[in-house]
């Protein structure tokens, strides 16, 4: 009898081993937002904020780095705790938060953290010499007669940290601007030296906020936090989170310090703009803030973001979508990314087998909010607590409410099953449009445990999505639903 390898060539084999690529992209049970993500030795290291499921606050836990082979961006790892909030000498008693961080390779090859707590205006930074090893305090960034950045007059308070390191120069950019506040320009710049923490340049406004941004080009989408930067080409891109919060928006320069130009945006996590398969401005998640920004993985480019889950501003999850160059000339970078379930995966889904419900990445009732914070709208949740490993799922289902799932190589497709629980009877409609025909009705029934029902179903050959509408009475929960 050939093994495997004998009769398959080793490529084949190595594709059939890897895992598929979902979004979110970490495990159900954990919530890591704000997502810096970045290759070192050919992993993908993502960097981000830590958050609780069924949080009270944003940015409880100390950060925690997850990384995943580039060639395998289904297997991730979790590399565990890197830096403990107690470790900033400011914080020795635990109080504050760690917000959203960013690294850097310095130019003496060292790995450097830079971070605000929830309560300072300066500017944290912590050391390492391997990408996910146990960081260090490594101090303040400060002017050359050591007054911290943030604390001189005339500063703005330092957040959420963007840096990118050329040679032997590091540039660092922040920014929170709210509406109504003057006393905040917009994302902030300035240039390190070569130790990573002195300020070699006063300050300067590369992009307004939205106090600022009459006659800027940046009206509507002007900057209101989450800097990250990366140098595409020969341009410096600038992702920030835009005065609307549930988009993510870029601005591109020649010159890291000005000139910078309105971009599009990147993504949005309620969908907003998107006109392909729906309205333009009709949301098809419930969206709030939003933080990421791009990596290059085997060829392409990935903006990551985050969605918000269990209904609150604060157990947020990180996801990614694959990015399409704009031609050369064109407005901006990109176009907008839509979301899907499939994110990292380079491609849809198999269209067959069993999906957990919580990869869904449309989820709305008639009434299509824009926001979070509806008590009694559909959410993604999990049972248990906060660190307990429990497969998310989706609660709240009443009676017209759809989750979407996008997309599947769909291949002979004859039946669909759901798995539900909960008291609430009526039936599951399945369509491959959001507003399509209904090409299955699932009929469910009062449960206190998940059980599965099936239907017929015939499905098209082809690259689908599938949409599932609650129509009964009562309150559903749905785990995952299956196609064969």
């Amino acid at each position: 009898m050939k093994t495997a390898c004998e009769s398959k060539n080793i490529k084949e084999v190595i594709e059939m081993s890897k895992k598929p690529a979902f979004n979110p992209y970490l495990p159900s049970w954990e919530y890591i937002p704000d997502g810096e993500p970045y290759v070192f030795g050919g992993r993908l290291y993502v960097y981000g904020s830590h958050d609780f499921y069924n949080g009270y606050v944003f940015c409880l836990g100390d950060y925690v780095c997850w990384s995943a082979p580039v060639d395998d961006l289904g297997n991730w790892r979790c590399e565990g705790v890197i830096y403990e909030r107690r470790a900033d000498p400011m914080n020795r008693d635990g109080k504050m938060c760690l917000y959203a961080p960013d690294v850097t390779v310095g130019a003496d090859g060292r790995y450097y953290l830079y971070y605000v707590l929830d309560k300072t205006s300066v500017m944290s930074v912590a050391v390492c010499d391997t990408p996910a090893g146990k960081y260090e305090f490594y101090g303040y960034v400060h002017y050359p007669d050591e007054t911290r950045l943030g604390e001189r007059g005339g500063d703005e308070p330092m957040f959420d940290p963007g840096v990118l390191t050329e040679g032997e120069k590091t540039y660092l950019y922040s920014g929170f601007c709210g509406r109504g506040d003057k006393s905040r320009t917009g994302c902030r710049a300035v240039l390190l030296g070569k130790d990573m923490l002195t300020v070699l340049t006063e300050p300067v406004t590369v992009i307004p906020g939205c106090e600022y941004s009459s006659g800027s080009g940046f009206e509507g989408h002007a900057f209101f936090e989450a800097a990250s930067v990366r140098k595409i080409g020969e341009r410096y891109c600038l992702i920030y989170s835009s005065e609307v919060m549930h988009e993510l928006c870029c601005a591109v320069s020649d010159n890291p310090f000005g000139g910078f130009v309105y971009g599009g945006v990147l993504i949005s996590n309620a969908d907003v703009h998107i006109d392909t398969y729906k309205p333009a401005d009709m949301p098809m998640a419930c969206g709030a803030n939003n933080h990421g920004s791009i990596v290059e993985l085997n060829g392409s480019r990935y903006i990551f973001y985050h969605r918000h889950t269990n209904g609150t501003w604060y157990s947020r999850q990180g996801c990614a979508e694959r990015l399409i160059k704009k031609p050369d000339g064109a407005d901006g970078l990109f176009y907008q990314a839509e979301m899907t379930s499939c994110g990292l995966n380079g491609g849809p889904l198999e269209g067959q087998g069993e999906y957990p419900a919580y990869l869904a990445c449309n989820l709305f009732t008639e009434k299509h909010t824009l926001y979070v914070g509806d008590a009694n709208a559909p959410k993604i949740m999990q049972d248990g607590r906060d660190g307990d490993k429990e497969t998310g799922y989706i609660g709240n289902i009443a009676d017209g409410t759809t989750a979407g799932f996008k997309y599947f190589d769909c291949k002979g497709i004859s039946k669909a099953s759901v798995s539900v629980r909960g008291y609430a009877k009526g039936k599951y409609l399945l369509r491959t449009k959001w507003n399509g025909d209904i090409l299955a009705e699932i009929p469910v029934e009062f449960s206190n445990v998940w059980e599965t029902y099936s239907a017929e179903c015939l499905i098209p050959d082809g690259v689908n999505a599938i949409y599932l509408t609650f129509s009964g009475d009562g309150n559903s929960m749905l785990k995952s639903f299956a196609l064969e």
